[in-house]
């Protein structure tokens, strides 16, 4: 089969905390609803399935990819039965509860198993008066992250700060988070879907219910050695591929100047324009990419090429191995 860079119908996800900015910003198909929260761009967990929209393969899933050919599409990281990374956009319209995500050997464990949950986050455009909270801050131990949350002060506990279009925070599991309102990011993360909310803003609903928290088994997964997470920066006026962050879960580079090249190492690639516009180049054919446009790049595809626009920007993101 003649491989080619896949385009996917993406899973949208409305909630209270939802806006428009996925519609406005992004052009996903939001239509007039103001309460989208969530685009998953690639994705193969449970019934989450992205639905190949482009070529000879549309209508299968990613899940249906991989049993059909593994090899094809992941690589050498052949013996994988998922596809093992989620990228999605996210629309804060409200800032989100507190929480934390277990490593692997935990979530595995648990009655339902899953992958653990490491992120990273790639602000797309924030609001002069939103606010990351990432990380602890210093001496802030077990029992007084407990206390601040029975007393509603967890805030007072977390390391935060005012986030600029561009930054770059990296989440790993154990690390106690928030995303504030006003913002658009774009994340990438393990396949899971594993949260512990730890505090929820003392929110109730209209009948005065509050959402439930799993504050001993988020206490249980924080990693209290961590520390405050400072945000990433690339250089604008450096050409090619920069690397952000490279972890055991994912790699995840920016393009933010000219051209850089992709594939031809026997992985897959995801790449997504988080900002203006590109050109992806492979063999004779090329694809015109725009804002809030995703493709992946299957690991029998070789020699692919992200050409660029001024004032824009490209992630791309591949397994470390």
């Amino acid at each position: 089969m003649t491989p080619y860079p896949l385009t996917f119908t993406p899973v949208l996800k409305q909630t209270i905390w939802g806006g428009r900015l996925l519609g406005d910003h992004l052009k996903k198909p939001i239509g007039s609803s103001a309460d989208y929260a969530e685009s998953w761009e690639v994705v193969d967990h449970g019934e989450d399935q992205s639905i190949v929209e482009n070529g000879t393969l549309a209508g299968q899933t990613l899940k249906q990819l991989i049993q059909s050919d593994a090899t094809w599409l992941l690589g050498r990281t052949t013996g994988m039965d998922s596809f093992p990374l989620l990228l999605k956009y996210l629309d804060c319209n409200r800032v989100l509860s507190v929480q934390v995500h277990p490593s692997d050997d935990y979530a595995l464990k648990m009655s339902t198993p899953d992958l653990g949950k490491t992120e990273a986050w790639y602000i797309v455009a924030a609001a002069p008066e939103s606010l990351i909270y990432a990380g602890l801050k210093a001496g802030v131990d077990s029992k007084s992250l407990r206390n601040a949350i029975k007393n509603g002060t967890t805030a007072e506990a977390l390391h935060s700060f005012h986030p600029s279009a561009g930054d770059v925070i990296f989440i790993p599991a154990g690390t106690v988070h928030a995303l504030g309102a006003g913002l658009l990011v774009a994340e990438i993360q393990q396949s899971s879907d594993t949260t512990f909310r730890l505090f929820d803003w003392n929110r109730t609903d209209s009948q005065g219910r509050s959402r439930p928290l799993h504050i001993d088994q988020g206490l249980e997964v924080t990693d209290f050695s961590s520390g405050p997470v400072a945000a990433r920066t690339s250089d604008s006026k450096l050409e090619g591929w920069q690397t952000i962050v490279s972890c055991d879960k994912f790699v995840l580079n920016l393009l933010e100047k000219g051209e850089a090249g992709t594939g031809h190492d026997e992985k897959f690639h995801i790449v997504t324009i988080p900002r203006g516009e590109a050109i992806l180049r492979f063999g004779e054919e090329t694809m015109a990419l725009s804002t809030g446009d995703t493709v992946l790049l299957p690991a029998a595809l070789q020699n692919c090429r992200v050409i660029l626009a001024k004032n824009s920007t490209a992630m791309e993101m591949h397994l470390p191995v």
